[in-house]
């Protein structure tokens, strides 16, 4: 079972295959991570808010 390794929520096969490089096999941030955004190779904080 894939998580997301920012907040360890579950996330599906088909998000892990969009939305990660071909060498991981876990996001880095997922929907669950409202406050956090992919940022090249890091993750950061969000400098505005995401729709909330």
């Amino acid at each position: 079972m894939e998580e997301c390794q920012n907040c360890g929520s579950f996330v599906t096969d088909t998000y892990v295959r969009v939305f990660t490089p071909p060498e991981e096999d876990q996001p880095r941030v997922c929907p669950d991570c409202p406050d956090m955004v992919r940022d090249g190779a890091d993750v950061r904080q969000a400098r505005s808010t995401r729709g909330a």
